[in-house]
């Protein structure tokens, strides 16, 4: 059977199922050695179910230490995989990822002010903030003449994600001082090493809060691959519609920068992944497109910790290690099939 006639929910219960189980091996995963009925008896007590097998000090390895982190790299990488496929149709723009609109460069802003000040417990609020404000600046940008059209929006994203770039640069040049330069390194290049649960609501919280609704979107962004005059005729506010799924997708894209840094390739290459078994029809590629993001990102975040062990990769050289080559095959392979 073709891989494109396999049901949606065959594929979306494959890879919940994979998703699971990627959550707990990964968890028994490092220096301390952990077997899934470890993982799963500190779970269960954690949640009133029975009561934990486990010594204090494994039972918060597993608990305090590796699931917090594990579980925002799920919901990380299931966010920015369904931003990118998002911002891949409303700019009609293969090459488009959620970073697009200039909101990494932003946080980055945020973050390295806090950082230089000392001010790292509010490190999350402020590259939110710094996401949000480089997103006003993008859209105001864009639409100062007229409406906003997609090579306006990706224009004004380049050029807002330069300045803001530039004066990233700046602030470390002039302030950094001490192990501010290896805090600041470490989140530029994206890292989940200080994930707790606060970062877990964070960012599960943005991908139910503003996820969900996105999902719901697939019938504008089927309409929108024809074109504005297509999708307007189709019954699509145009204008109205990419507003709200610009903004949904900034406001989803920061919440998962502000607790894990700007993440590399996996908004850009999981949904080009997934369309070779869906095909380019939205109903599909979202949701699946979140579930394989998500699988991604655990898995690349337990290489990134384990795999130079002691010492940890930030999580974001990983996924370009990865995301290059794959993203040169898929090329490739849409080549030979065009």
């Amino acid at each position: 059977m073709p891989l494109r006639a396999v049901p949606t929910a065959v594929w979306a219960g494959v890879l919940g199922v994979l998703l699971v189980a990627s959550v707990i091996i990964s968890v028994t995963i490092g220096p301390a050695a952990l077997s899934p009925a470890d993982v799963l008896s500190s779970v269960l007590s954690h949640l009133g179910i029975g009561r934990s097998s486990l010594s204090p000090l494994r039972d918060g390895i597993v608990w305090e230490l590796r699931m917090p982190r594990v579980l925002t790299a799920a919901a990380v990488g299931a966010g920015l995989a369904l931003s990118g496929a998002i911002m891949q149709a409303v700019t009609r723009n293969p090459l488009a990822d959620p970073y697009l609109l200039g909101l990494s460069s932003g946080a980055s802003v945020g973050a390295v002010v806090v950082v230089v000040l000392g001010w790292t417990i509010v490190l999350p609020l402020a590259a939110f903030a710094g996401a949000l404000a480089a997103l006003a600046v993008t859209l105001t940008l864009a639409g100062a003449v007229s409406r906003i059209t997609p090579t306006r929006t990706v224009l004004a994203g380049l050029a807002v994600s330069s300045v803001f770039g530039a004066v990233t640069s700046l602030i470390i040049f002039w302030s950094a001082t001490g192990d501010s330069y290896r805090e600041i390194l470490n989140w530029l290049l994206g890292s989940l090493a200080g994930a707790r649960w606060p970062a877990v609501a964070i960012a599960g919280g943005a991908l139910v809060v503003f996820g969900i609704p996105l999902l719901g979107s697939a019938r504008s962004l089927d309409a929108f691959a024809f074109g504005d005059a297509s999708a307007a005729a189709l019954g699509v506010n145009v204008d109205r519609t990419r507003w709200l799924l610009l903004g949904g997708v900034a406001l989803l894209t920061g919440a998962m920068v502000s607790v894990s840094g700007a993440i590399g390739f996996v908004g850009l290459i999981l949904p080009h992944a997934v369309r070779l078994i869906t095909g380019p029809g939205h109903r599909a590629l979202l949701p699946l497109s979140a579930l394989a993001g998500a699988i991604f990102l655990v898995w690349a975040d337990t290489g990134a910790r384990t795999l130079f062990d002691p010492r940890e990769l930030p999580v974001g050289i990983l996924t370009a290690l990865v995301g290059g080559p794959v993203f040169a095959l898929l090329l490739l392979r849409s080549r030979r099939l065009s």
